[in-house]
């Protein structure tokens, strides 16, 4: 863990902070509406939810601690500005199919009372989507039959949780120990979540509650919805957080979202399990925009069947340390760093030979303060994670190369004096911890290098 570039928190938070309050917030939590009237008739569910005052005469303060995860806690909203149905995006909702159907029609419920309990009595479900089978399965089959099996669901989280467990995959998720499965709930599931945590409310991670006065958003939000949960890894990088980093190309040249290059059937899933999240058949390629490749330059030819277009041209990226659900953060701080490994998935992906990785938030005991001291079956998975960092440059610290060098230089090891220059970029096993061997040591580049590399010259 030496000589890494560690990323600032701090800075970082303040500077997601900034972003989710320009872009997500603007008009959340004030009861200036502008655009609506609300009722002063509060016996019903619609009348209570967009009466602003009321809400705060008879909301239920928070006894919950704060959400947290990768980047760090989640912004604090009211709670209720949480479940406020006036103000930006409330008029769209009343002209849309989902109002309709009615509040009870997903919620459950009782309507036209003015009496909270009993308006949150019987059946009443706060997130309808945590069912999603039935409350949005009859409008929207097939994708919620796509859904069961995505990534975005979770499957692929479950499935390390599970193997790791000594289980066989996610369909035994719920052969867990349950303190477990509440751990998973209380951490995992803050980003692993179903339809309304996208297209209705704000992820846990985000500050949740009603995103856009409880309209139904077809396309999500970028910042207050992609980054919230993909803001240590893929937002990190894409939007060029950290110190020394530059926004991914694609979002300066081109302005390029997320769903640009990750379409519904990726998201949704496309109904066919998949391990992780590189099994899908129809992922972005760099070739669907960026054709003839092999042919654009020596660089391209000579190596195009070795490793992936990211070893060039990637930036450092965010690493994870130690997992946060022992609860006091992680033992081992995120920073940032630069890893060339052996293919830890070549049955998947299967043309490169040497490939980016990430150190992931995996221990053998992340679950013991929840009565696991350890997993039973710790070594099936590496602990560094085949990656792909959304912080794309032409130029990179690889890529740009001095007149007088070789262009091997920023790249290949050599020994100069005894010193080996730029064995720092790839992954051995003098990298890994001493927990990490069984489980890694096989993608590690001790074994898979040229020897004449280290030969003193």
């Amino acid at each position: 863990m030496n000589n890494k570039r560690y990323f600032n928190p701090g800075l970082a938070l303040i500077a997601m902070f900034l972003t989710l309050l320009f872009f997500a917030c603007s008009k959340d939590n004030n009861n200036d509406d502008n655009n609506n009237t609300p009722s002063d008739n509060v016996a019903s569910c619609e009348g209570c939810h967009t009466n602003y005052a009321h809400l705060q005469q008879v909301y239920t303060p928070d006894t919950a601690a704060p959400i947290g995860g990768c980047g760090g806690d989640a912004p604090h909203y009211e709670p209720y500005d949480r479940v406020y149905m006036g103000g930006d995006g409330y008029t769209a909702y009343k002209q849309s199919g989902h109002y309709e159907i009615g509040c009870v029609g997903c919620h459950g419920g009782t309507d036209n009372t003015d009496d909270k309990t009993v308006a949150h009595s019987g059946d009443f479900i706060k997130h309808p989507s945590q069912i999603y089978e039935e409350k949005c399965g009859s409008c929207h089959q097939a994708i919620v039959d796509n859904f069961k099996t995505s990534i975005h669901h979770g499957t692929g989280q479950k499935m390390k949780v599970t193997m790791r467990s000594g289980l066989s995959g996610p369909e035994d998720f719920d052969q867990l120990p349950a303190h477990q499965i509440e751990g998973y709930n209380a951490n995992c599931a803050t980003c692993h979540g179903t339809c309304g945590n996208c297209h209705v409310v704000r992820p846990l991670i985000g500050g949740g509650g009603l995103a856009k006065g409880h309209n139904f958003t077809k396309t999500p939000d970028m910042v207050s919805v992609c980054v919230s949960c993909h803001v240590s890894r893929g937002g990190h990088a894409y939007l060029g957080v950290a110190a020394g980093t530059q926004p991914d190309v694609h979002l300066t040249s081109q302005n390029f979202k997320c769903i640009d290059c990750h379409d519904g059937n990726e998201l949704h899933g496309d109904g066919n399990p998949v391990e992780q999240r590189y099994a899908y058949s129809q992922l972005p390629k760099c070739e669907n925009c960026h054709t003839d490749l092999a042919k654009s330059n020596n660089y391209h030819s000579l190596h195009i069947g070795d490793f992936n277009c990211h070893v060039c041209h990637s930036q450092v990226y965010n690493n994870c340390g130690s997992c946060h659900i022992h609860g006091d953060g992680a033992r081992y701080p995120s920073y940032l760093d630069f890893k060339i490994a052996g293919n830890p998935i070549p049955d998947i992906k299967t043309e490169f030979e040497l490939t980016l990785v990430r150190r992931t938030l995996a221990a053998p005991d992340n679950w013991e303060i929840y009565g696991v001291p350890e997993y039973a079956n710790f070594d099936v998975f590496p602990t560094y994670n085949y990656t792909s960092p959304h912080n794309i440059l032409r130029w990179t610290d690889r890529t740009q190369v001095s007149k007088d060098k070789a262009c091997s230089s920023n790249c290949h090891i050599r020994n100069e004096g005894g010193t080996l220059i730029n064995k720092e970029i790839y992954l051995f096993q003098s990298d890994l911890l001493e927990w990490e061997h069984g489980a890694t040591d096989f993608i590690t580049v001790d074994d898979k290098l040229p020897e004449s590399w280290f030969e003193e010259k």
